[in-house]
């Protein structure tokens, strides 16, 4: 009679030890970081936004081992080592190439493409373009820091003319690329801006990069503090950010200054600065629309002379984003469509349609 009681008290110990096994604790922040020294310069913009990766992805709700993280080359490219996921430190300009060939055999997968302006759009341009154009589900982090850090200050794809570099002694002669112009011109499904130094806006930026269903290009402007110090600050300094950046929200007019005492609207097609305290209405202002292909073509324009007196602020937020199908589910369906039919002849395959007869 006394074993009942402790036969008992085991099969409840046993229901309770398999139930907490069953039920998956919640994830934390610092369930995503690696026990690998985070080897950047002290200072640099990359800890601010690996900081901010690692709050956002507990908050997906998918399984770490579900989620992988790949780059190419250059200081950005450290990444994979530094989150708790899987991941693959690839080759210069090729993480785009091979996140393709992974999303496409497993698009069940969450793929982050971690990527630098050199990495991206120079020896890796054209891929950028292909994956953006064949929209495939992967999430795309541009780290724009507007110079080559990994190889020690060499100007980059994005610096501004006349840039004095190692490489460019007498200022840059090259015109810089657009990273957004470029995106949209790829007809990328979603395009947005954001930085290092606001959190809360990167956050924000990641939280609906990963909720687009397609290829999602972040750009997010990054301080290399060694060889490139204070690109952005006027977009990110407490003095100049007010005046200097514009955040775009859905359905809202697009005002800035530090009381949004200026607002933007449209002269046919071109965007002008006017003061509200002028007269002007907030109801005559231009009122963003992401799903507005024509608009955001000008917004990626915004982009040149800050700083000027009479220029336009820099915009951030999410520019455009629009629905269309992600080539991993088109292919799926190809190939199911593919085994329904009758076998393949393969010798027909190879001979094709073109064939002739020599006598």
């Amino acid at each position: 009679m006394a074993l009942k009681p402790l036969a008992s008290y085991l099969l409840f110990f046993k229901f309770v030890i398999m139930s907490e096994t069953i039920v998956a604790p919640a994830l934390t922040s610092k369930d995503f970081a690696t026990d690998q020294e985070v080897r950047w310069c002290p200072g640099c913009g990359d800890y601010s936004i690996l900081a901010q990766v690692q709050k956002v992805m507990p908050t997906l709700g998918i399984p770490r081992e579900n989620i992988v993280i790949i780059s190419g080359i250059g200081c950005s490219s450290r990444f994979p080592y530094y989150m708790n996921t899987y991941g693959m430190h690839s080759i210069h300009g090729r993480a785009t190439a091979v996140a393709s060939g992974l999303k496409a055999s497993r698009p069940e997968l969450s793929v982050w493409i971690v990527t630098g302006d050199g990495d991206s759009l120079s020896i890796g341009g054209n891929h950028t373009i292909h994956l953006l154009r064949r929209n495939f589900d992967v999430n795309i982090l541009l780290f724009n820091n507007q110079i080559y850090g990994l190889t020690k200050g060499q100007y980059s794809p994005t610096s501004e003319e006349n840039k004095v570099t190692k490489s460019t002694p007498y200022g840059s002669i090259d015109h810089p690329f657009n990273p957004l112009a470029l995106a949209m011109g790829a007809d990328a499904t979603f395009v947005a801006r954001t930085m290092d130094r606001d959190p809360k806006h990167l956050q924000a930026m990641l939280l609906r990069a990963n909720a687009h269903k397609g290829a999602s290009f972040l750009e997010i402007y990054q301080n290399c503090n060694i060889f490139n110090d204070g690109a952005f600050e006027m977009f990110t300094e407490k003095g100049t950010k007010a005046a200097e950046t514009l955040f775009l929200e859905q359905g809202q007019p697009l005002t800035f200054g530090t009381n949004k005492e200026k607002g933007i609207k449209l002269d046919g097609f071109t965007p002008k600065v006017v003061n509200l305290a002028d007269g002007h209405s907030v109801d005559d202002l231009w009122i963003h629309d992401e799903k507005d292909i024509y608009k955001a073509q000008i917004l990626v324009r915004i982009f040149d002379n800050p700083g000027i007196e009479g220029h336009l602020p820099r915009p951030f937020g999410v520019f455009y984003q629009t629905d269309r199908s992600c080539y991993e589910n088109v292919m799926e369906q190809q190939i199911k469509d593919a085994k329904a039919k009758k076998p393949a002849d393969l010798d027909k395959l190879l001979r094709g349609n073109e064939v002739w007869v020599i006598n």
